[in-house]
């Protein structure tokens, strides 16, 4: 065999042994040139260069085995160091299952012994020391032959399995066509875990971390589809009651803590079975499940209630927050998920019209009566872009001097087909919808410039909503309005009623000082009927109470409330207050509230509220008779 023979059956050449055939080959060409002194033949020159030549050959050939090998250890050293740098764990497996090459990943990934994990390992001897090790806890042989069958048939496998520390692993089995497989091994927890957070994050609220709305509606269909023979599913919409009042006041920093109060108190409230979610803004839901009573549903109503109702401190503020709630009954109101949603929707548009703070069952009815406050909507808009409204003024009678002291601008909509539309109808849509902040805003810059012209001694009474009173603007349109017309601060009134402190009179009497600083009068309507009026009264000092009308009426009974009144007057007296009787009638009431030290009284004893030109005509001859008894 010759050297180029054994140099290729080998695959190596020592480069010791290289050099030495270099050196004899050197050494046997400066021999023959040595014999050159004497005269060759032809034939001896012939030879000569043959041999030189042969000894050229053998020097490059050997040279270039020598450069070949160093290459190729090369080549080997970087591919081991880059199969063991990449973050996956490698595998690669001959036609016979054994391993070509295993990266150092791998080894760490599953604790193993690079003993065992090396070429030449059989791939059931590696999964038996996976078994030792505790990476592995299935049958081996089945693992094993699953693998291999597959992978003979040309099909590649994935799977998950779990590393020690609770790690998950994918393991990906690719057939290759010149026989065996590469299995690459990869540590996916960090990916899996961020694929679970952003499955969650679709499903539920990132504030409150109940179901969202799309996640609630999925367990509303589950528990349709649950319902047995004899029981009932409820669903619930929870709207929370003047919730934008505390964001506008209190920062939506609270109102985000306020929210998140709220749905761990509806959590405390609902059985293993049943769902809250939030649907977005102040809207949660409820769904009760598994019902066999209606009684059970009356219970997780109070529930709810009372643990929506207790005061709830949020950064320092003690808040008192309360609920409208709509609820529709499977499979009564409908087993259609979108008609039972609608019918809940709509049983909360009842409570919502009928006061908030309470709740209401779906009736066939309602979707009727939604439609028209959906068209009573549409209609109150048009009405403000057309200018559709106009005040009526109801004079306040000044008991001991006889003269009207005051009138009170009282809103009206003369509807060009269904008439004169009541306020209590109205006015309701109006708040539910922020459409009070620009009729309130109307109203008070149509009052002003009226009652510029009217006698100085003559107050101008206005209503502000609690809605509108929310504002943080409402002192800079106070200001806007005076401005604009000229009317003096001191002929201003404003009536607020106590909804206007009830939610969070930290906030209110702040805004009832920004008033108060622009000179104008504070009045608080319909005293009494509310539960913390004479608190009130101790922390703010009103310029006037107002008697509610229930009890003048009864002025005149056995009852107590002519008492009741001495006692507002008597209150309002010591704080240098004014007071107005709401509702006189009779001639018996005015003489009563007269006696009984009364400031004012107002009422259809005196006059109903009539429009702006009528008002003059009463206010002027009110002054020609003043003037003519002087």
């Amino acid at each position: 065999m010759s050297i180029k023979d054994r140099n290729r059956s080998s695959g190596n050449v020592d480069p010791g042994s290289t050099r030495g055939l270099a050196f004899c080959a050197g050494m046997l060409v400066g021999s023959l040139l040595g014999s050159a002194t004497a005269a060759w033949s032809v034939r001896e020159g012939l030879l000569m260069a043959a041999v030189v030549i042969l000894a050229v050959i053998v020097y490059l050939v050997l040279k270039r085995h020598e450069i070949s090998d160093e290459r190729l250890a090369a080549e080997r050293r970087n591919l081991t160091t880059a199969v063991n740098n990449i973050p996956q764990g490698l595998v690669l497996y001959d036609a016979s299952a054994h391993i070509i090459i295993c990266n150092q990943p791998y080894v760490e990934m599953f604790g193993l012994s690079p003993e065992v994990a090396r070429p030449g390992c059989s791939m059931q001897r590696l999964i038996a020391h996976r078994r030792e090790t505790g990476s592995f806890d299935g049958d081996v042989d089945e693992f094993c032959d699953a693998i291999i069958r597959n992978v003979k048939l040309g099909k590649g496998t994935r799977q998950l399995t779990e590393a020690p520390g609770g790690r998950a692993i994918e393991i990906v089995n690719k057939p290759l066509k010149e026989g065996g497989w590469v299995a690459t091994i990869e540590d996916i927890t960090e990916r899996t875990r961020a694929d679970e957070k952003i499955a969650h994050m679709a499903h539920y609220d990132a504030l409150t971390d109940l179901p969202n709305r799309m996640l609630f509606r999925e367990r509303l269909e589950q528990a349709l589809k649950a319902i047995r023979p004899g029981e009932q599913l409820a669903v619930m919409y929870i709207d929370i009651d003047e919730f934008k009042g505390v964001n506008d006041a209190l920062g939506h920093q609270v109102g985000d803590e306020l929210l998140k109060a709220i749905a761990r108190r509806l959590r405390s409230c609902l059985a293993d079975t049943d769902v809250a979610a939030r649907l977005g803004g102040d809207e949660f839901a409820v769904i009760q499940t598994a019902i066999c009573s209606h009684t059970e549903t009356m219970q997780l109503l109070a529930a709810i209630y009372h643990a929506i109702r207790d005061p709830i401190d949020c950064s320092g503020h003690l808040i008192t927050t309360d609920a409208s709630i709509g609820i529709a009954l499977a499979p009564g109101d409908g087993l259609d998920i979108d008609q039972l949603l609608r019918n809940a929707d709509l049983a909360l548009y009842g409570a919502k019209s009928d006061g908030r703070r309470t709740y209401r069952f779906f009736e066939s009815g309602m979707d009727a009566r939604a439609k028209a406050r959906r068209s009573l909507e549409l209609e109150l808009r048009q009405a403000i872009a057309d200018g559709g409204f106009e005040l009526h003024y109801q004079p306040l009678l000044h008991l001991e001097a006889g003269g009207v002291s005051c009138c009170e601008a009282l809103l009206r909509w003369r509807h060009p087909e269904r008439g004169t539309i009541s306020p209590a109808d109205f006015i309701p849509v109006a708040e539910d919808t922020g459409l009070i902040n620009d009729l309130g805003r109307w109203v008070l810059d149509t009052a002003c410039c009226e009652a510029v012209n009217w006698p100085e001694h003559v107050h101008i009474a206005v209503n502000v909503s609690p809605i509108q009173f929310k504002s943080e603007t409402l002192a800079l349109h106070v200001a806007a309005a005076l401005a604009a017309s000229g009317l003096s601060p001191s002929r201003l009134e404003l009536e607020i009623t106590e909804a206007v402190l009830i939610r969070d009179d930290e906030a209110a009497l702040d805004v009832l000082h920004q008033l108060r600083a622009l000179g104008v009068r504070i009045a608080l309507d319909d005293f009494g009927t509310g539960y913390s009026s004479l608190s009130y009264l101790q922390r703010f000092p009103f310029d006037k109470i107002k008697i509610d009308r229930t009890f003048i009426k009864d002025l005149a009974g056995t009852g107590a409330s002519s008492t009741i009144v001495q006692a507002v007057v008597n209150i309002a007296a010591a704080s240098d207050m004014t007071t107005t009787a709401e509702g006189v009638e009779t001639e018996q009431q005015r003489s009563m509230l007269r006696v009984l030290g009364c400031t004012e009284m107002q009422g259809y004893l005196f006059s109903r509220p009539i429009p702006a030109v009528e008002i003059r005509k009463l206010l002027s001859s009110h002054r020609e008779r003043a003037a003519s008894v002087a």
